[in-house]
């Protein structure tokens, strides 16, 4: 199918490719490699210098056929890494389970288009191999697709085993519903086939669309697509349906939906969530019938910490687990975490096995080897780069061994704001005396407090006031006290910090009203408190106000901006360290208290002389006197 001048350099640029593949590929940049272990290899897959007549690859996806063979899809952007422009299906082999790889084959040339999007998955009764894929006109100068974008569905299949591939047939009758008249996406992940329960056998991948209703973008859908008889037609299945307000605001945009089969035949079905007003940015939902319907609506997870991109999951025989980049701020730091119980919990960013601390994007997993080997042995195809997430695609191979094993209860220091659970005390701290009773002592490299998320935490628009004792001695460094909500420019949250090198305690707020950008307010005074004494520090913000009150003396204000400071990002509430783990507390804090009210003045001179608690709207209190169980 490829046609034009670059279908005359195929056979050259295979061959040079197939040479440039004859040994294992390894990652030059020491900032690539992984953590030291035997069974975990990674090399360069798809890269513009190694792979010659593209400038960018993109959007990976990966399955193994009947016969073991691993194909990996990428999209093969020609002129440069925008979204709308010329761009390939691609697509490399490995017959030895991912040790070493074929030439670079072309699966559908663009010729100008955008055909991209890829889906892939596996008939296991026939072996065929079906690649669902969205095309659009290409923008001649690239950038990204115009609203509304005319964006239909394609499908093609291969019968042996990815050598060869059939003409792509357009799928829009059958999955393209008239009101999904704007954005329209296949995957892009691995599609999947059902083993258990009545409808064995039926293949199912995800689309997200969008409507158009003459001058605005009006609702979004995240919907199951299947098949009962081996890719011939194909259906409509589960859908949900999020409105857009004539504000542009709306609650949740599931979307780029990845999706994994539960012990018990139940679908899984992740999604990538983006500046909706639910707190996080991974949304979940469950078909019990052969995703054929939802049980319920989408729901966000506030604390699965994750930037805004595609991640993926897989099943193996006693956990499930996601690629995802875990700096919730900025696609870096590509991780694979576990859930023990079919997705309704994952672990946390301090449990899970980082990969690479570089930037990181889209991503997919596949199990391979037969069903229930032991030790799974797992893919994981990615983008990554030392400068760019979109440098290389990158294929990495580990053992289920090589993951972080399972592990216990972390201690728990109380909370005793009604109805908390304790949270959750990490790294190493310690108890030590405090300001009233006792207090937590934190080493600045991975100590920390972590609150569950409760929805009592979010402080949304309302007055608050935060309050805490601390002391430090350290002359350098970022040292966070407190954190709520979000983390970097663009994301609503709260916080306060010390600041030796620049001399001062600082405290921030950044807020979204509607959907207009977020605006942020600071406060600062003009001594970092550094002196290995106790100090009383607190945040407050009313109607038109944003201050800060160091021992009994307001020592800065600014105005309020207006809006909410909870929401459209991931949320954690963090004593003694960011949200993204970038820095960290050397000292002691004690009596940690979050109150979604402002307090009077007289409330807070009873705080700083007799301590104790203020109950009415009580958000947060920590006393941290004692910390219970142990590693």
């Amino acid at each position: 199918m490829p046609s034009g001048p670059r279908r005359a350099l195929r056979p050259l640029l295979a061959t040079l490719t197939a040479l440039a593949l004859a040994a294992p590929a390894t990652i030059a940049q020491a900032s690539q490699r992984a953590p030291e272990a035997t069974d975990f290899t990674q090399q360069v897959l798809f890269k513009a210098s190694q792979d010659p007549g593209y400038a960018c690859f993109r959007i990976p996806a990966v399955v193994q056929t009947t016969s073991g063979t691993l194909l990996a899809f990428a999209e093969g952007r020609v002129n440069d890494c925008t979204d709308a422009g010329d761009i390939d299906l691609v697509l490399k082999r490995s017959t030895d389970g991912g040790r070493t790889w074929g030439p670079l084959q072309v699966v559908n040339e663009g010729a100008g288009d955008t055909h991209g999007n890829p889906a892939p998955m596996v008939d296991r009764e026939t072996g065929r191999i079906l690649l669902a894929e969205t095309w659009n006109p290409g923008k001649p100068g690239g950038g990204n697709c115009d609203v509304p974008c005319e964006r239909t569905p394609h499908l093609q299949y291969s019968d042996d085993d990815g050598r060869s591939w059939s003409e792509p047939r357009d799928l829009s009758d059958q999955i393209l519903p008239g009101h999904w008249n704007s954005w329209y996406a296949t995957g892009p992940v691995h599609g999947i086939q059902l083993e258990r329960g009545p409808h064995a056998g039926r293949l199912v991948f995800g689309v997200n669309t969008e409507t158009w209703n003459g001058s605005r973008v009006t609702a979004n859908h995240a919907a199951l697509i299947h098949s009962d008889d081996g890719g011939d037609t194909w259906k409509v299945g589960a859908t949900d349906s999020w409105p857009i307000a004539q504000d542009g605001t709306f609650r949740q945009k599931p979307s780029e939906v990845t999706l994994t089969e539960r012990g018990d035949g139940e679908i899984y079905v992740s999604g990538r969530e983006q500046d909706g007003t639910d707190l996080g940015h991974r949304t979940h939902a469950v078909s019990r019938d052969g995703g054929a319907s939802f049980t319920g609506k989408f729901r966000a997870i506030p604390d699965l910490y994750a930037p805004q991109v595609q991640c993926a999951t897989v099943g193996l025989e006693h956990r499930m687990l996601l690629s995802c980049p875990a700096d919730p701020d900025r696609r870096r730091t590509m991780m694979v975490r576990s859930s023990y119980d079919g997705g309704r919990t994952w672990d946390s960013v301090d449990r899970g096995t980082v990969v690479s601390t570089d930037w990181s994007g889209y991503s997919d997993l596949v199990a391979i080897g037969g069903a229930g080997r032991t030790p799974a042995t797992v893919g994981l195809l990615y983008e990554g780069g030392a400068v760019d997430a979109r440098d290389e695609i990158r294929f990495a191979r580990f053992t289920e061994d090589w993951l972080k094993p399972r592990r216990g209860p972390d201690p728990t220091t109380p909370d005793l704001a009604f109805g908390a659970p304790g949270a959750t005390v990490l790294g190493g701290g310690r108890a030590t005396s405090g300001r009233f009773g006792g207090a937590l002592a934190l080493d600045g490299t991975d100590d920390a407090v972590r609150l569950p998320y409760r929805s009592q935490l979010p402080l949304y628009d309302d007055e608050f006031t935060a309050s805490l004792w601390f002391r430090y001695s350290a002359k350098s460094g970022e040292h966070p006290l407190l954190w709520m909500g979000g983390v970097g420019t663009k994301q609503p949250q709260v916080w306060l910090r010390g600041e030796p090198a620049s001399g001062r305690i600082m405290g921030l707020m950044t807020a979204r009203d509607g959907a207009a950008a977020p605006r942020s307010a600071w406060v600062r005074n003009t001594s970092a408190l550094n002196d290995g004494k106790w100090h009383h520090a607190v945040l407050r913000r009313t109607e038109g106000e944003f201050s800060l009150t160091v021992d009994g003396t307001k020592v800065a204000t600014t105005g309020a901006v207006p809006g909410s400071v909870s929401r459209t990002s991931g949320f954690g509430v963090h004593v003694g360290q960011r949200v993204d783990s970038r820095a960290h507390f050397a000292g002691a804090i004690d009596e940690v208290q979050v109150w979604d009210r402002a307090l009077s003045d007289a409330e807070l001179k009873r705080l700083r002389t007799r301590g104790g608690a203020v109950p009415l709207g009580t958000v947060l209190r920590l006393p941290l006197d004692r910390i219970n169980g142990s590693r």
